[in-house]
């Protein structure tokens, strides 16, 4: 946790509620809480269109978040266009409020993370609203033992290398099969720890900020562990075993509790 105690806790609002809200919390930044249990207040709208990048769906109302999140979609975008690369796709962040969705993540919540879309296609300036219905093609097989070698190419790492060293960026997902190439590729370089293989994940990658210094409220999951990644850990994703539901739990789990800040965002005008 950035900066102290553990906040107290309250009961989940319906994710309903929390994407009924069109605007946020004016005032100072403060991601509160985990990135799956938390808000914000004080986020920022991400600009539909900037240097390098251009927003998709935003009708979706995703965009916002801690200036430290605007602050490395910018920065991402930035360097892959020094690279060579193509505008950005960038996808959802979070909502004004933050808090959980009514579909599409469990995470995403207090405003510390954002998707970029692994599109290196040509993207020609459009209206956002042409944004909104988009087909992005998978890097992955179906089987999801490898990349597609017929969609890879040595771009795509050189995209997630940038934002893998982007400062304050905690870790980075991608699909199992693309960890997987870029180990073969580049074994051993320091930038892959924070590269974490996740399900789903195979078109686009999902980029997570550690707490900022000014959000005391905020807390962090456990930083990736020493090295590249490209071990046994690795290897476990393309088991059966990884795919097997895990059973039931003998008793059920208790209700998730968010941090009682979050209740005073949720209905603050």
């Amino acid at each position: 946790m950035a900066g102290g105690a553990q906040a107290a806790e309250g009961p989940l609002p319906r994710a309903a509620d929390w994407a009924a809200l069109a605007r946020p919390v004016l005032g100072p930044a403060r991601s509160i809480g985990t990135t799956n249990l938390g808000c914000i207040a004080g986020a920022v709208a991400l600009p539909p269109e900037g240097p390098g990048w251009q927003a998709i769906r935003t009708s979706r109302n995703r965009h916002w978040g801690h200036p430290a999140t605007i602050a490395l979609v910018a920065h991402v975008a930035g360097q892959a266009r020094q690279a060579g690369l193509p505008d950005l796709w960038i996808g959802d962040l979070s909502q004004p409020r933050g808090g959980p969705m009514p579909w599409g993540h469990a995470s995403h919540q207090s405003g510390l993370d954002a998707d970029i879309w692994l599109d290196l296609r040509p993207k020609p300036r459009v209206p956002a609203l042409q944004r909104e219905e988009l087909s992005i093609p998978s890097l992955v097989l179906p089987d999801e033992s490898a990349v597609d070698p017929s969609r890879w190419t040595p771009r795509h790492a050189t995209l997630i290398r940038i934002a893998a060293e982007a400062p304050g960026l905690d870790r980075l997902l991608v699909n199992p099969a693309i960890k997987r190439r870029l180990c073969a590729d580049h074994r051993g370089e320091p930038w892959l720890r924070r590269v974490r293989p996740w399900r789903g994940h195979d078109s686009h990658m999902h980029l997570r900020l550690r707490c900022p210094a000014d959000s005391p409220e905020c807390r962090d999951i456990a930083p990736p562990p020493p090295g590249d990644g490209c071990d046994a850990t690795l290897d476990w994703w393309f088991t059966p075993e990884s795919r097997q539901r895990p059973p039931p739990p003998s008793r059920p789990a208790p209700p998730p509790r968010m941090p009682l800040a979050c209740a005073t965002l949720l209905t603050a005008p």
